[in-house]
């Protein structure tokens, strides 16, 4: 299973008065842990869609939020793909907060392989190697 980690610290525009970070942000911080994961696989997502006229675009999104993350809390992402189709590729997603070592959130995102113009499409050949082909079941894959 591919999997990356990355850190990042809440800011204050990222939270509500009581210094609790809006549920939203949680899905921004999904898609920071994506890209990282990418870009340590080897490739960058902004070459995918220029070069190779290929956009995962998201289909479906959940998070499961456990416990709140705070202001200047810093935060540990662990993302991992769990399933990979000819034209799907899911994610999985664990937020903890660095400090404490607490689970915050966990979420996956289902996103389909689309070109410009937002037609489905197959993933290109030369992206397979870092996404092989699987069909595991959901059960085996929920962090």
């Amino acid at each position: 299973m591919t999997e990356a980690s990355t850190t990042l610290r809440v800011r204050y525009a990222e939270t509500d008065r009581m210094g609790v970070a809006y549920y939203g942000n949680y899905f921004t911080w999904f898609e920071v842990g994506r890209v990282e994961l990418l870009r340590q696989m080897g490739f960058r997502y902004r070459d995918m869609e220029e070069q190779d006229n290929s956009y995962i675009v998201v289909a479906e999104a959940r998070c499961q939020y456990r416990r709140p993350a705070r202001f200047d809390d810093r935060l540990r992402i662990v993302t991992r793909v769990v399933e990979s189709r000819s034209r799907s590729i899911r994610f999985a997603y664990e937020i903890y907060n660095e400090e404490t070592g607490e689970l915050l959130a966990t979420g996956e995102t289902t996103h389909v392989v689309c070109d410009a113009n937002g037609r489905p499409r197959a993933l290109p050949e030369k992206y397979r190697k870092y996404f092989p082909l699987t069909n595991a079941p959901a059960s085996d894959t929920r962090p």
